[in-house]
């Protein structure tokens, strides 16, 4: 059963998505050649502790940073470091989780660092437009499974490879709930969605293969062709006829 929120708890979610927004923000402005993946999460950091928030993924499961920065070919929960420095060409999928007043905001963006090529460009083109597809089937009364359609659908018309081993979320009280959102699926299937669910949609695609591998630290998951991977995500709540992005300013 997928849990249906009270407006109070949506409005404790807004918030935390605000923060999370805000994050983001303030990663447009900073990523850039010459600053490492540390920096940018110590940034965010502050950003959360600074609204009364704290990180969500910090500490969980034994997580240790604020975000996740998954450069290039890392496809999710890269691992922030002083020495992986952005250069050009580089694009980088910031992941951010803010919790507040137990309740929890998640939101992935993919940046480009410096001057990209215009094959990296496509790939961010295709999968934001991806989240944005998936989107435009949440409304009271749809299935999840149109969600999911959506989002493979449109992504199988580009020839990219569309990761099945990771999902989508419901959010709330904890940062990861029922249900699992894949990015594929059968139209008119699996739950039929109300509205007060709120969930975090999240397309992550790959240049190459959709198959993935999990590095020894037992998070950073790449790309097994090492091709580049994209990856974009907004926690929303379903509405009567439609939704409304709660990860946004």
């Amino acid at each position: 059963m997928i849990e249906i929120k009270s407006e109070r708890e949506i409005e404790l979610l807004r918030e935390a998505g605000r923060i999370v927004a805000l994050c983001h923000e303030e990663m447009k402005k900073q990523v850039r050649p010459g600053i490492s993946t540390w920096e940018l999460d110590q940034i965010c950091e502050k950003i959360i502790l600074s609204h009364n928030a704290t990180p969500s993924f910090k500490g969980y499961g034994g997580f240790p940073s604020a975000v996740c920065a998954s450069v290039n070919e890392v496809v999710v929960h890269g691992f922030p470091s002083k020495k992986q420095i952005l250069k050009s060409g580089d694009i980088i999928a910031i992941d951010i989780g803010a919790c507040y007043k137990g309740y929890h905001g998640d939101s992935a963006w993919t940046y480009a660092v410096g001057e990209i090529s215009p094959a990296d460009r496509k790939l961010m083109q295709v999968t934001h437009e991806a989240l944005f597809r998936g989107l435009e089937q949440v409304k009271e009364g749809a299935h999840l499974g149109d969600v999911s359609a959506a989002i493979g659908n449109y992504v199988d018309s580009f020839g990219y490879g569309i990761v099945e081993d990771f999902t989508g979320h419901g959010v709330g009280r904890e940062i990861h709930e029922d249900p699992p959102i894949f990015n594929f699926g059968v139209a008119g299937t699996g739950p039929i969605l109300k509205e007060g669910m709120v969930l975090a949609i999240e397309p992550m695609v790959n240049a190459g293969t959709k198959k993935v591998r999990i590095l020894s630290d037992g998070w950073t998951t790449v790309t097994k062709d090492k091709s580049k991977s994209a990856h974009f995500e907004h926690t929303i709540v379903v509405r009567k006829n439609g939704y409304e992005i709660l990860t946004t300013l």
